[in-house]
């Protein structure tokens, strides 16, 4: 049986939808079971990362709980892949795994065999607010609470309004080719950097870091009494406690596929390391307790690669949900992507340093924060000469083509505030308010698993996280405009929501490196 994954706004997002009540009582279902029971929500939610105090803290584990075995907590528990090539097949077994397990707590239930998880298109017109149904205390009809409401759920502005502001999200990650990237600068790839077993490295592959992380932090916000204490959504720790969780990540799963039909990709990684995923190389494995028993079950990326050999399809793969037709035939799986021809493949080895700042940046409150960034004057010639002529050969289009991209990276950004969004902008002129030159911005970053990266006893040591922003088409047009002629670049940082003051975001150093022949 195939199937069919469709968008949560469909019939409106409320409970008048069955899919949407189905699954809320699916989810009630699993929120009744022990932390102990494989399929239990709380032991799916710590797949993805666990943090004791804060789960007590927020009343989802007690200190007299008891715990599943030792070795069950090390095979399963804190396993998500972050900042890493693994992000994306990772997420659609640990989705496949819990789809699964709610299916069959419907069924059991008396509901439908073929019930699939929805997907949140944020994307699509209008479909931008939280689905009302996740909005509502309660089940309609006197059934009681809703197990899909959460209390620790506030919005950008740490108002309890959940939204995704549509000036912070951008689908600009479809356009790159190359699923692997760079570390070293430049752009990071449409699925992430080549890495081993990653449970939180730097930096984010452009998908991951939009609009994932993004809609992450947006969702989840701060307690506005405590803002150092995140909402659900916006922790990789607690993240999976949140139903809408699911509904995001079904989203992320579908722009991949989106990406793969689409008309720049050159397909998913053929490398044996990604094929055959961190086990194949003395590393940890991907598995997942498969219901009804908890069975364990282990994956690679490779058996995630190609949506025809799995078990369910997407309604629409349109990026926005607005096409003439549904994407996907729902009768038939589509058909494996083939790789574009080895000519047409961006070369990703040829990364040069044009500049970067001298001192670290720090920002809190609401308050922008500038830095500049000194530009090598033969590196920025170098780079300035070469967009022109790509630019003169093709137009302007050819700019986002792999002959000749600029990068912008935040390095080392630590702190421990995740429920941040950071918005940035390239050369505003002297006493001009940001947000009045959004021809200046270049995009906005999420702070997701910020806490996390900055630990000193984290995974890589408190680096912090990385943000890359391509800015070709920003750094073209701001040396057409002869803005560039003083070998330096001024950057503004301006949060989007606040900073806590006791709790400000550092950020090691801005730098900018081109990415071409």
């Amino acid at each position: 049986m195939k199937y069919v994954r469709t968008n949560v706004y469909a019939k409106g997002g409320d409970f008048s939808d069955p899919t949407i009540l189905w699954y809320a009582r699916g989810v009630g279902v699993l929120k009744a079971r022990q932390i102990t029971d494989p399929t239990s929500w709380r032991f799916y939610a710590a797949i993805h990362g666990i943090d004791t105090p804060l789960w007590e803290q927020y009343g989802y584990l007690s200190p007299s709980d008891p715990l599943p075995p030792q070795a069950d907590i090390d095979l399963y528990w804190n396993q998500c892949q972050h900042g890493s090539w693994y992000f994306l097949p990772w997420h659609r077994g640990y989705l496949l795994a819990f789809e699964a397990a709610v299916r069959a707590a419907v069924v059991s239930l008396g509901g439908p065999e073929d019930w699939a998880l929805p997907y949140w298109n944020y994307f699509a017109p209008d479909e931008n607010a939280l689905p009302p149904a996740f909005g509502m205390p309660d089940l309609p009809d006197g059934e009681g609470p809703n197990p899909l409401y959460v209390a620790q759920r506030w919005g950008p502005t740490n108002s309890g309004k959940v939204y995704v502001p549509l000036s912070q999200v951008n689908l600009r990650a479809l356009t790159d080719p190359d699923f692997t990237g760079v570390a070293s600068g430049g752009s990071p790839g449409f699925g992430g950097v080549d890495t081993g077993f990653s449970h939180g490295g730097r930096p984010h592959g452009r998908l991951e870091h939009q609009p994932h992380d993004a809609v992450h932090v947006l969702v989840g916000g701060s307690d506005p009494a405590d803002p150092n204490l995140p909402g659900l959504m916006s922790d990789p720790d607690t993240a999976g406690l949140d139903p809408i969780f699911w509904l995001h990540h079904a989203n992320i799963d579908r722009l991949w596929e989106s990406w793969l039909q689409g008309p720049v990709s050159l397909g998913n990684p053929t490398d044996p390391k990604w094929v055959n995923g961190p086990a194949s190389v003395g590393q940890r494995p991907f598995v997942m307790p498969w219901p009804p028993t908890g069975t364990q079950w282990t994956y690679t990326p490779g058996d995630m690669a190609n949506l025809a050999d799995l078990d369910y399809v997407y309604d629409n793969l349109a990026p926005a949900g607005v096409s003439p037709t549904p994407a996907v035939a729902l009768e038939a799986p589509p058909a494996p992507v083939k790789k574009r021809a080895a000519a047409m493949a961006p070369t990703r080895h040829n990364v040069e340093m044009v500049g970067a700042s001298e001192q670290p940046v720090r920002i809190t409150g609401r308050d922008e924060a500038r830095t500049s960034v000194r530009l090598d004057a033969p590196m920025r010639r170098k780079m300035t000469a070469r967009l022109d002529s790509v630019a003169a050969e093709a137009g302007a289009a050819a700019l986002m083509s792999p002959g000749e991209r600029v990068f912008l990276n935040l390095e080392n950004v630590r702190g421990t505030s995740d429920g941040t969004v950071l918005e940035v902008y390239l050369n505003v002129p002297a006493g001009t308010n940001p947000a009045h030159r959004q021809d200046r911005r270049v995009g906005s970053v999420g702070l997701f698993g910020l806490r996390k990266a900055s630990a000193p006893d984290g995974e890589h040591g408190g680096e912090g996280l990385t943000f890359v922003l391509e800015i070709t088409e920003a750094i073209h047009a701001l040396h057409l405009e002869s803005a560039l002629a003083a070998n330096e670049l001024e950057v503004r940082i301006v949060p989007f929501n606040q900073v806590p003051e006791e709790s400000p975001v550092s950020i090691g150093r801005v730098s900018v490196f081109r990415h071409g022949r």
